[in-house]
């Protein structure tokens, strides 16, 4: 993604009036699942617990991302990057990274708010879903084990551990260079 691209990029947490272009956009990429607008309107409603937040550009969404505490909240959060989509036609061009790398300190500060830290990450996906390599490459993720039998194909469960922003951001800043 060229700098200018950055620029146009709008990553921002999600008001009720994006959950229906950000239901179009989950219905192209995730063509198995259904009622896509009332599992983002559940996610959206479910806040602080879940955070949505949606990549706009020229006012139109293109990409959208959730993450999910898990087990309560903890002084400690471990969280779920539960969802992450890009329109189709946006893909590969690093809108995912952005969603990735622009909202986690969002989701951080929320958590701070409440005295606690972000902690681990966790994110589940196919074992062929190509996007194991943005978790590595953006989050430091790596494979904890495969499920099988869940849905369509098998679940590989990748956990960022000990997330440092900070250090997460410095690297891909790098990377990006």
């Amino acid at each position: 993604m060229t700098e200018k691209s950055k620029a146009d990029l709008v990553i921002r947490r999600a008001v009720a009036q994006d959950i229906w272009p950000a239901a179009k956009v989950h219905e192209l990429a995730f063509p198995r699942q259904t009622f896509s607008h009332d599992w983002l309107d559940c996610v959206f409603r479910s806040f602080p617990k879940s955070q949505l937040f949606v990549a706009e550009r020229a006012g139109e969404i293109v990409g959208l991302i959730f993450w999910t505490e898990k087990s309560g909240f903890r002084k400690e959060a471990v969280v779920e990057l539960e969802q992450i989509a890009v329109h189709p036609n946006k893909q590969s061009i690093g809108i995912g990274t952005q969603l990735i790398m622009q909202s986690l300190p969002l989701v951080a500060e929320k958590i701070a708010e409440r005295g606690a830290k972000l902690g681990h990450v966790l994110i589940n996906t196919r074992v062929d879903n190509y996007s194991q390599e943005l978790y590595r490459k953006t989050l430091g993720a790596r494979p904890a084990a495969v499920v099988s039998g869940l849905f369509t194909a098998d679940e590989v469960f990748m956990v960022a551990h000990n997330i440092d922003l900070a250090k997460l951001q410095t690297k891909n800043m790098q990377k990006s260079k």
